[in-house]
């Protein structure tokens, strides 16, 4: 693997655990590695390291900072092609994803280094005139950060980029299933020289090593991307705690009757098998116009058809199997209770464990899906697009709204002034009009919308820098003289 190194990272050492669970490959079944499976105990130790380190780091002058972010870009940059590998090899998604997705991280990095030095407070009037009023930000100061197997390269940096570039110390727990390219991105920020103790990666199960993260008295902060149900859990254990969490969606894709078709379906298509649809912004389901269904999924299913599914590695494969058993369980589960009801699956919706393991599962689109059906319903995060039919705007808008969701949405109609009207009535993070629900960009708002099981804050660009920082009032007395002066 990149680097060579597979364990925990805790004060500037790889550190081996007792208990290891093995790393696979799901592609193939096959044991790739084993990894830490860390105790609670483990925990307490990175979380001491990562205490200790934060008053230097905190007081690191922010140009330093900027410029260690700077120096950890180069280093993912220079190791691209080995962390890409263990990506594909231990998540699944095709080697040229992976490749864009070790790209993005250190873009990441760069945009956290740029952005920092542009942060500032404010100086505010006050009704009493000796006094100067000044506002600034200030790192939260030890960081617990959990991250998902879907984009287990990309979604860390998300956190780990803005927490070094604000000053922040950090605890990073990875998803167990793809643990071992954890290793690989941490090797890489160890090799640009980041101070021991900044970050600190410990490796095990939720339920125990981030669990212990979550109630640590010694962690100020939680940053979580990952299930909404998950999320519920972390935000009660970690009550009193700065909360920023990016959970799940099941966005529609909205056609109207007036829309670019091709622009739809090869949207809502690309949002579904992008990562084999392991997507929290992907195409959870398409609200067609009723006149234009069957062209739109005409359409669907030719884009379907064009997917290769196979070893990641091989060329010509466009998708790759799913992460993990619960995941095809559930993506098999909602396709088979949407056929059992009444729905027409017009392309794929089968595993193929003939392709090398039980993980793999046909492009697929179903048609006839109905407002009830658990693929309407549920986020399957799959390779699935589910087609709602809808008679008006109105039903378009109630189907829309009648979700507990509300992270991304795409809107496709020419009627420019009705798109921004959908936009503003759903209570989403996103709405892309003419574009799908996935289209994002590192420096732009990702989060779900209030009242919602989408999450808490803002991720992307200043937004997340901000969310590490905590904004303090500093008043001094000048005296009256000195005011008037």
């Amino acid at each position: 693997m990149a680097g060579g190194k597979a364990g925990n990272f805790i004060g500037g050492r790889w550190l081996a655990e007792p208990e290891t669970m093995p790393a696979i490959n799901p592609a193939t079944g096959e044991e790739i590695a084993q990894l830490p499976n860390s105790t609670r105990e483990t925990v307490n130790s990175a979380v001491a390291a990562a205490k200790a380190s934060a008053p230097v780091w905190a007081t690191t002058p922010v140009f330093k900072r900027a410029e260690m972010c700077v120096a950890i870009a180069a280093a993912v940059d220079a190791d691209r092609d080995a962390i890409a590998r263990v990506l594909s090899t231990e998540q699944g998604k095709v080697l040229a994803e992976a490749q864009g997705e070790v790209a993005k991280a250190a873009d990441g990095f760069r945009l956290a280094a740029e952005l920092v030095k542009q942060m500032g407070g404010q100086t505010l009037p006050a009704e009493d005139p000796s006094k100067l009023v000044m506002t600034i930000r200030q790192p939260r100061g030890v960081y617990g950060v959990i991250t998902p197997w879907n984009f287990p390269v990309n979604i860390p940096v998300e956190y780990l980029a803005p927490a070094i570039a604000t000053g922040n110390t950090v605890v990073w727990v990875p998803a167990p299933t793809t643990s071992l390219v954890a290793c690989a991105l941490m090797a890489a920020i160890e090799n640009a020289g980041l101070p021991a103790g900044v970050v600190n990666l410990v490796i095990g199960e939720g339920a125990t090593a981030g669990d212990a993260v979550v109630v640590h008295p010694d962690i100020t902060a939680i940053g979580f991307t990952g299930s909404a149900a998950t999320g519920q859990r972390i935000a009660g254990r970690g009550a009193g705690k700065s909360l920023l969490l990016e959970l799940g969606g099941n966005g529609p894709v909205i056609v109207f009757d007036d829309a670019d078709l091709d622009a739809a379906a090869a949207a809502a298509a690309g949002g579904a098998f992008f990562n084999a649809g392991q997507v929290c912004a992907a195409t959870g389901r398409v609200l067609a116009h009723r006149s234009i269904v069957d062209s739109l999924c005409e359409k669907l299913v030719a884009h379907a058809q064009t997917h290769v599914l196979g070893d990641p590695f091989h060329q010509g494969t466009t998708m790759g199997p799913l992460n993990n058993a619960k995941v095809a369980a559930k993506v098999k589960e909602h396709v088979d209770d949407a056929a059992a009801n009444g729905a027409r699956v017009l392309q794929g919706g089968k595993p193929r464990p003939d392709l090398g393991s039980d993980l793999f599962f046909e492009p697929t689109i179903v048609r006839d899906v109905t407002r009830d059906m658990k693929i309407n319903r549920e986020e399957t995060f799959g390779p699935v697009v589910p087609v709602v039919a809808f008679t008006d705007e109105a039903e378009a808008l109630d189907l829309a709204l009648d979700s507990e969701y509300g992270l991304s949405v795409g809107v496709f109609t020419r009627d420019v002034s009705r798109g921004v009207k959908i936009a503003k009535a759903i209570p989403a993070g996103i709405v892309n009009v003419n574009a799908g629900s996935t289209w994002w960009e590192i420096h732009l708002p990702f989060g779900g919308g209030s009242g919602t099981r989408s999450g808490l804050g803002r991720l992307g660009g200043m937004h997340t820098l901000e969310a590490m920082t905590e904004l303090k009032m500093i008043s001094v007395t000048i005296g009256q003289e000195a005011a008037l002066a």
